[in-house]
């Protein structure tokens, strides 16, 4: 029997060689981190703040959008799909919900954060984090509430930022003695830290890779010599889109035209190609009848 998308993502995860994950904003961004080959994707809730609201990463999407656009992700791709889920939308009880839900939805993963609400973008400054046995009880109610053992459950702290490198690490190993799959200490701020966090923490690690963020930048193949699990780039389709965007739109702006000029914008085949259309044209041809009626 076929592995499902949940064995397959707990086992890549524990070859810990750095697997490459891009982040999602929607199901189209999904379909193209997969049509790259790209082996997993990760619905990002800053990419999913900015992107459907228009809005920064500070707590203002809601349970209910997250199913909906990991529902929409999950019947667009076949990939493995981690889910940022914030604080947990709530406490303990709240999250044993999500987990449910996001389940359900599709998701092989989520990710759940240490902050306190509101929320923030793990590299913006001002953020506090709750007392560790409030997201202990968390984790385990995650634990619990899964249906597949092999659903992992990622646990990130955001102690780094007020308390230090020592105190995330501690933070860290009191996640996984509560159950956490896969830890992720966010925003460290030198090459030395990044380079102590596989020698320091047993589980399988998950680095975020911030373009203009504060973790330095090392390529994928030095982190997974050093052992990490997930090398995640949750944000990378979005300024790639943004920019993408701002270069279309000002050129429309500026010349009162834009015309179908790869370098610009994919061309109108290629977006049809992107949304799966050929693959509908073929459906609708098998389900199309004469009308007759004999």
């Amino acid at each position: 029997m076929a592995k499902n998308s949940k064995a397959i993502l707990r086992d890549r995860v524990n070859q810990r060689n750095g697997l490459l994950v891009p982040g999602a904003f929607n199901a189209l961004s999904a379909r193209m981190i997969a049509d790259l080959g790209f082996e997993a994707v990760y619905l990002s809730g800053a990419g999913l703040t900015n992107m459907y609201y228009g809005l920064p990463d500070l707590a203002f999407i809601s349970l209910r959008d997250v199913v909906e656009h990991t529902s929409a992700i999950r019947d667009a791709v076949d990939i493995p799909l981690i889910v940022d889920i914030d604080t947990g939308f709530g406490n303990a009880l709240n999250v044993r919900q999500t987990v449910r839900a996001l389940e359900r939805a599709g998701a092989d993963a989520v990710q759940m954060e240490d902050q306190t609400f509101p929320k923030r973008c793990g590299h913006f400054s001002g953020k506090d984090v709750a007392p560790v046995e409030e997201m202990i009880s968390k984790i385990k109610a995650a634990v619990d509430a899964r249906q597949d053992q092999n659903f992992q459950i990622i646990a990130r702290t955001d102690a780094r930022a007020k308390y230090g490198f020592e105190a995330a690490i501690e933070r860290a190993i009191q996640f996984a003695e509560a159950g956490a799959d896969i830890l992720f200490v966010e925003a460290t701020q030198s090459m030395e830290e990044v380079r102590a966090l596989t020698k320091l923490l047993d589980k399988p690690q998950l680095i975020n890779i911030v373009i203009g963020g504060k973790t330095p930048a090392l390529d994928q193949a030095e982190l997974a010599e050093l052992g990490f699990g997930v090398v995640l780039y949750a944000n990378a389709a979005l300024q790639g889109a943004a920019l993408g965007m701002q270069k279309s739109l000002g050129q429309l702006k500026q010349k009162g035209r834009l015309d179908e000029d790869p370098s610009v914008v994919v061309t109108f085949l290629e977006r049809q190609r992107m949304v799966n259309k050929p693959y509908f044209d073929g459906l609708e041809k098998k389900y199309s009848y004469s009308g007759s009626v004999e």
